[in-house]
C-alpha cells in the first residue's frame, strides 16, 4: 500500500506537510508541549507526548493529503457526505488532544472527575489514549489509501 505515495504529485505532499504543520499546532499550542505564551501546563509532560504529538501530526497531514487531487485538472468528485475515514481521523485527533494534554488543566476532566481523579484515574489512561488515537489515525490513512488503488463498489 505505500507505492500509493510514489503517485502523490508536489501538490499532496504540500498538502501533507501543511496539514500536518497545522494539526501539530493546532494539538501542540493548547497543551504547551510547543511552548508559547498563552497556555501553560500545571503538570509537566510525559516523556512519550512529543512523540505522539509528532506522529500523530504526520498521519494527519497524510490523512488531509488524501483529500486533495493529485491533479489539477481532474473533475471534483462530489462527496457532499463526511466519509467514515474523515470521521476516524477527526475522533483519531481529537483522541490525541486529551491524551498528550495535561490531565489537571482539562476542564472537562476537572467537571467530570475532579483533581484527585484527573490523577488518579484519566492520568493513567492517556498512554491508551495515545494508542487508540494513533490506530484511529492509521485506520483512516489506510482506509483512504486503499481507496486510490481500488474503486468502492456499491453493494
Amino acid at each position: 500500500m505505500l507505492h500509493v505515495f510514489a503517485t502523490w504529485s508536489p501538490r499532496r505532499w504540500l498538502a501533507a506537510a501543511g496539514g500536518a504543520a497545522v494539526s501539530a499546532l493546532l494539538i501542540g499550542l493548547p497543551t504547551d508541549l510547543i511552548p508559547n505564551p498563552v497556555f501553560g501546563r500545571q503538570i509537566e509532560a510525559e516523556w512519550w507526548s512529543m512523540p505522539v504529538l509528532v506522529v500523530t501530526s504526520v498521519l494527519a497531514g497524510l490523512l488531509f493529503a488524501t483529500y486533495v487531487r493529485n491533479d489539477a485538472s481532474l473533475p471534483e468528485a462530489n462527496d457532499d457526505e463526511l466519509d467514515r475515514p474523515a470521521k476516524t481521523g477527526g475522533l483519531g485527533g481529537l483522541i490525541s488532544f486529551f491524551a498528550i494534554g495535561c490531565p489537571t488543566c482539562n476542564k472537562v476532566v476537572l467537571l467530570a472527575l475532579g483533581t484527585t481523579g484527573a490523577l488518579d484515574w484519566f492520568a493513567p489512561a492517556q498512554p491508551i489514549l495515545a494508542a487508540v488515537s494513533i490506530v484511529l489515525l492509521v485506520w483512516a490513512l489506510r482506509a483512504r489509501l486503499r481507496g486510490e488503488v481500488a474503486c468502492r463498489i456499491a453493494a
